[in-house]
């Protein structure tokens, strides 16, 4: 089969390996669709993953394909099934697992990050990790089940309640899955900064109320012009210094604030403290999908949220550094590896 294999920093080779051999808990993917994730980028540029990542190594954690073997101790799955792979796996033993906690896991290992991912044409995975997909759902979409999972999350922390103004920083593909969601939660707005224009224009495709370029305007009048008031919820999506500005400044009394991106990895902000004890602000992280995998399944399976106008550029394998190289970059949304593509050859 062919790999795309992590060698470090700005290096990866193709290689031809053998297909994994199964362990008896675990299932056989054939890959046929794995996004190109940010953690990707960061781990290209020799940055802190999810977890330590130590080459070579197969990345790629967002993914989907069809069963083409199973170990001897697994019954609920049989060959041609589609599926969609959860690639964080808990150790279930440590203080934050034993507390609720399990995504803060001190152990945590994942598929595509600690161990061989979806940039190969097959990859095994523990069966535990395994979601099924409808028949009539396109595996590139069943893909996008592990972004959509970790978005999941970053609402679950937003608290995002019927009737409250939503304000979504950064209109990426991340940033367009919360809108989404947003609106699936009841908000009354959902509104959108972002300075590139294609973006914004897919942001009202999918139903944000108010898009604004903050490069043109400012972010906290123009929030309080559309809305008359600050944003109750604000959900920062681009992993710059400038969108953390624009988080304090359209954050409205009593806001719930997630800082969702993944920045860089010496990143440091200034916070306005007196702001924050006068306006009783909520600040909070997210960090990766806890119990939420199972709903994001579910909502792809019933075609709740959309990636058509998401998923703009796809690459076959053996081109995976100039897909994550157009995933670093300000003309996609979201970059795919296809393994129908001509590079499997």
């Amino acid at each position: 089969m062919k790999a795309a294999v992590f060698q470090g920093k700005e290096k990866i080779v193709i290689q031809e390996r053998s297909v994994p051999e199964l362990r008896d808990d675990e299932v056989l993917i054939r890959v046929a669709a794995c996004g190109v994730c940010g953690t990707d980028v960061h781990i290209y540029r020799g940055e802190k993953g999810s977890a330590q990542v130590n080459p070579p190594v197969v990345l790629g954690h967002e993914f989907a394909g069809t069963v083409a073997a199973v170990g001897k101790a697994v019954k609920a799955w049989k060959i041609g099934d589609k599926v969609a792979v959860d690639p964080n796996i808990y150790c279930g033993k440590c203080e934050m697992c034993h507390s609720g906690k399990k995504n803060l896991c001190e152990s945590l290992s994942a598929v595509g990050v600690t161990r061989d991912g979806g940039f190969a044409e097959y990859c095994a995975v523990p069966e535990a990790q395994c979601y099924r997909l409808n028949d009539d759902i396109e595996l590139v979409q069943g893909a996008m089940a592990e972004p959509l999972s970790c978005c999941l999350h970053g609402m679950e922390m937003a608290e995002v309640r019927p009737g409250d103004h939503v304000c979504i920083i950064g209109g990426g593909a991340i940033g367009l899955i919360m809108l989404q969601l947003a609106r699936l939660a009841g908000a009354a707005t959902v509104s959108v900064s972002e300075p590139v224009e294609m973006r914004r224009n897919v942001a009202v495709k999918l139903g944000a109320d108010y898009v604004f370029d903050p490069l043109e305007e400012a972010p906290g009048e123009a929030c309080r012009q559309k809305l008359g008031r600050g944003a109750d919820v604000v959900i920062e999506c681009a992993g710059v210094k400038a969108a953390v500005k624009q988080v304090f400044e359209i954050a409205g009394k009593g806001a719930r604030i997630v800082f969702f991106s993944v920045p860089a990895p010496d990143a440091k902000m200034e916070l306005p403290l007196f702001e924050l004890y006068q306006k009783e602000w909520r600040i909070c992280g997210s960090f990766i999908n806890p119990d939420t995998f199972a709903a994001a399944v579910n909502l792809i399976n019933h075609h709740k949220v959309s990636f058509g106008q998401i998923i703009t550029h796809t690459f076959g394998v053996r081109e995976l550094e100039q897909a994550i190289l157009m995933q670093a970059g300000r003309d996609s949304l979201k970059v795919v590896v296809e393994y129908e593509k001509s590079a499997l050859k």
